[in-house]
C-alpha cells in the first residue's frame, strides 16, 4: 500500500508540474500563421553587428574575441535548401587580444559562405572555393532560423511541452534535423519563435551548444521577423557564454527573386580531401610533420617520442601518429606539447591521450582542458577514440620554463611574454639543434617574396622573446607554413644581429 501511495503522489506531482505535453502541430501552425510562414519561400535580411571567433579566446576563461560586422546580408531559399551569408568585418573598437582569421583586422575582411543542398563553398572575389566539410552544418543552420524552424518542425515528427519561463507561458517544440541533430525551439505566448537551440560536433567541446535568440520582432508586409539575432556557440561548462554573432536587422525582404543558388561545377565535383602528412627531416631525430594547414613536429628521445602540437581534430592526429610510427617505429609517444589552447591547435589532444601520452601545456590551460575537452560527458554526435575507451589525462604544466630531457637530448619549453594573441603561449626550443617552434607568431614568407612593409605585432613579440631568452636559432619551424631561417626572420622584422 505504501508503494502504491508513493507512485500516486509521483504521478500527481508530474501532472501538476511546470511542463505539460502539447500538440506540436497545433502550436506550430499557430506560430506559422502569426509569423507569416505559410507562403514564405525565401527571405533576405541585412544589417550590422559583431562576430566572435569561436575557439580563439585570449585565455580559456574569456569570451570569443570580437570584431565589428560593418555589413551583413543573408539570403535563404527554403525550398532549394540554399543560403548565402555575406559579411564585411572590421576591427572596430574591440580589444586586440585573441585570435581568428586576420585578427586583429587591419582594414576589412569580406566573408561569403554559401550552401545549396549537400554542397558548400566560399567565395573569394569571383572564385568559388569548395567547402564540402561545412555543407551539413550550413544546411542545418537554415533550419535554425525562425521560419526555417517552423517549416522543418512541421515536416518532421515534432513533439512539444509547455511550461512557464520568466512569468510567461512558452512551448518547447523538438524535432530531429538531418537525421541526427536534436533541435529545440521555444515559442512564446505571442506565437513567436524566441529561441532555437541545437548541438553540433566540435573536437574540443564535443557536442557544442549552438543557439540563437530572436527578439524585437517587426512586421514586414505581413511577415514577422526579429530585428535582433543573438547567437551563442560554446559550452555551458564555460562561464563566458560563447557569444558568437549578433545581427541587428535594418532591412528585410520576403520572396525576392534570385534567392536560389547555382552550384559551380568545381563545387559539385569536390570531396573532403584526404589528410596528408609530409615529413621533413630537420635534424637527426627531428621531423616536421606538414602536409596540411597545420604542422606538428616529432622529436626522438632515447626511449620515447615527443610530438609538438596536436592541431585540428582526431583525423589529423591519427595521420600524424601513423607517420611518427613509420619514422620512429620502436618508441612510444610519451608526450604531446600543446603551444596554446586555441581550438585549431588543441583539437587533436584527445587522440594522444587515448595513445597514453602526457600533455605538456601552460598551467593556466589545465583546468579548461580537464573541465571541458576531457569532460566525461558523452559525445554522441561524433564519438572519438577517447569517448569509446575513456582514459584520464595526465599533465605536465609550464609556468615560465619546462625541460624535457633524456640526458642526451633536451627540449626547453618557454612561456611567451607580452603576447596579445594568447595569454598562455609556449615556445618549444631544441638548444643542440638550434630549432625553435612557434605557433601563430611567424610564418616564413614564400621564397623570394618581399618582406612585409610592416612586421606583425606577433612577429615582434617573437623576436623580443628570442632575445630575452638568449636563444641561438638556426631554423624556425612554424605550425603554419614552411621552415625558415633566422636570417630570413631578421629581415622580416627589420632587425640585425
Amino acid at each position: 500500500m505504501k508503494n502504491r501511495l508513493g507512485i500516486l503522489f509521483a504521478l500527481l506531482a508530474l501532472m501538476g508540474g511546470t511542463a505539460a505535453a502539447q500538440d506540436a502541430r497545433t502550436v506550430l501552425q499557430a506560430a506559422a500563421t502569426a509569423m507569416g510562414a505559410a507562403n514564405l519561400k525565401s527571405v533576405q535580411y541585412s544589417g550590422t553587428g559583431w562576430f566572435g571567433a569561436v575557439g580563439q579566446s585570449y585565455s580559456p576563461d574569456l569570451d570569443w574575441p570580437r570584431t565589428d560586422v560593418k555589413s551583413y546580408t543573408r539570403t535563404i531559399d527554403y525550398d532549394a535548401k540554399s543560403s548565402n551569408e555575406e559579411m564585411v568585418r572590421v576591427q572596430g573598437s574591440n580589444p586586440l587580444r585573441g585570435g581568428g582569421q586576420g585578427f586583429p583586422i587591419q582594414t576589412e575582411i569580406r566573408q561569403v559562405a554559401m550552401v545549396s543542398g549537400n554542397y558548400a563553398w566560399n567565395m573569394q572575389g569571383n572564385n568559388a572555393t569548395p567547402a564540402p566539410a561545412a555543407a551539413e552544418v550550413r544546411q542545418l543552420d537554415i533550419w535554425l532560423t525562425p521560419h526555417g524552424f517552423l517549416k522543418a518542425a512541421l515536416a518532421g515528427n515534432a513533439t512539444a511541452i509547455s511550461r512557464m519561463e520568466a512569468g510567461r507561458n512558452v512551448t518547447i517544440v523538438s524535432f530531429t534535423a538531418l537525421g541526427k541533430y536534436r533541435v529545440n525551439g521555444t515559442i512564446n505566448d505571442e506565437n513567436l519563435v524566441q529561441l532555437v537551440r541545437t548541438w553540433v560536433p566540435n573536437p574540443v567541446f564535443g557536442d557544442m551548444l549552438y543557439e540563437t535568440r530572436y527578439t524585437n520582432y517587426k512586421d514586414f508586409g505581413g511577415v514577422k521577423f526579429p530585428t535582433v539575432l543573438h547567437s551563442h556557440q560554446g559550452d555551458l561548462r564555460v562561464s563566458a557564454g560563447g557569444n558568437y554573432l549578433e545581427v541587428r536587422v535594418s532591412n528585410f525582404q520576403a520572396n525576392g527573386s534570385g534567392a536560389a543558388l547555382s552550384v559551380p561545377d568545381a563545387v559539385r565535383q569536390a570531396a573532403v580531401p584526404p589528410v596528408r602528412v609530409e615529413s621533413q627531416k630537420l635534424a637527426e631525430g627531428v621531423w616536421l610533420l606538414a602536409g596540411g594547414s597545420h604542422n606538428s613536429m616529432a622529436v626522438e628521445f632515447r626511449d620515447f617520442v615527443a610530438v609538438v602540437e596536436a592541431p585540428l581534430n582526431e583525423e589529423r592526429s591519427l595521420a600524424v601518429i601513423a607517420e611518427v610510427r613509420k619514422l620512429i617505429p620502436s618508441k612510444p609517444i610519451r608526450y604531446v606539447v600543446n603551444t596554446h589552447h586555441h581550438f585549431d591547435h588543441s583539437g587533436g589532444l584527445r587522440t594522444y591521450v587515448a595513445e597514453g601520452a602526457t600533455i605538456v601545456t601552460h598551467q593556466r590551460n589545465r583546468e579548461f582542458f580537464e573541465k571541458v575537452e576531457f569532460s566525461p560527458a558523452p559525445r554522441p554526435l561524433q564519438p572519438d577514440r577517447l569517448a569509446l575507451f575513456p582514459m584520464t589525462p595526465t599533465f605536465e604544466t609550464v609556468t615560465q620554463k619546462y625541460v624535457l630531457s633524456d640526458g642526451a637530448r633536451t627540449m626547453d619549453i618557454y612561456f611567451v611574454q607580452g603576447l596579445d594573441h594568447n595569454a598562455n603561449m609556449l615556445l618549444p626550443y631544441l638548444p643542440q639543434e638550434k630549432i625553435v617552434v612557434n605557433a601563430d607568431l611567424y610564418s616564413p614568407p614564400t621564397p623570394n617574396a618581399p618582406a612585409p612593409a610592416t612586421p606583425s605585432a606577433n612577429s615582434l613579440v617573437f623576436y623580443e622573446n628570442i632575445k630575452r631568452l638568449k636563444l641561438e636559432v638556426a631554423q624556425i619551424a612554424p605550425i603554419h607554413g614552411r621552415v625558415g631561417t633566422m636570417d630570413e626572420f631578421l629581415k622580416v622584422v627589420g632587425k640585425a644581429e
